[in-house]
């Protein structure tokens, strides 16, 4: 990207995280945050010509009390749940070494204050278990990842070089970038 970049290619065509960073770096604007987040901040200055400021999440410090409570399987979920090495080293103990916060057991644990961790590790195995038997939903800043996934449900034995044409064809168009499949013209060429 560079200066010439406009309202309308902003709009139109997929640009990668890197490249919005460079255009916000270029143009004195803040560059944290997501690829969602820049690209709204870049529209906003297209359209404006002013700098919008970034929303920061306030920053939590673990307290010694919280540090240092023992954990077991019938200690009560706390208000305001945070994802520390303390509570990932109880759930590995108890769920296994291959034991990770996903955003779906995150949010179940955020939710469920005064329920036991006993309750915690089977929502765990619910919440893994679904994982397995649904599509689970992409962001929408992940369009790589929705098209690679939509190309494969519907061209099975393609292989990922194909599907790379095709959303590398895509993303040149102007418009979405959702799979289609007219994309597959792409594999002709």
């Amino acid at each position: 990207m560079g200066v010439s970049i406009d309202l309308v290619s902003i709009k139109s065509f997929y640009f990668l995280k890197e490249e919005l960073v460079q255009f916000c770096r270029d143009h004195g604007l803040p560059t944290a945050g997501g690829k969602e987040e820049l690209t709204k901040r870049i529209k906003f200055f297209l359209e404006t010509g002013k700098v919008t400021k970034t929303s920061s999440a306030p920053v939590h410090i673990q307290s010694t009390k919280e540090a240092n409570r023992v954990v077991d399987l019938q200690t009560i979920i706390e208000q305001n749940f945070i994802c520390s090495e303390q509570h990932r080293a109880f759930f590995k103990k108890h769920l296994g070494n291959t034991f990770s916060f996903n955003v779906q057991f995150q949010t179940w644990l955020k939710t469920n204050a005064g329920r036991t961790y006993q309750e915690a590790i089977e929502a765990y195995g619910r919440i893994q278990k679904e994982k397995k038997e649904t599509k689970s939903e992409i962001g929408a800043q992940f369009e790589y990842n929705a098209y690679i996934r939509d190309f494969f449900a519907d061209n099975k034995g393609h292989s990922l070089d194909e599907a790379i044409k095709c959303w590398k064809y895509k993303k040149s168009l102007i418009g979405h970038n959702r799979y289609e499949k007219t994309d597959l013209v792409a594999l002709k060429k």
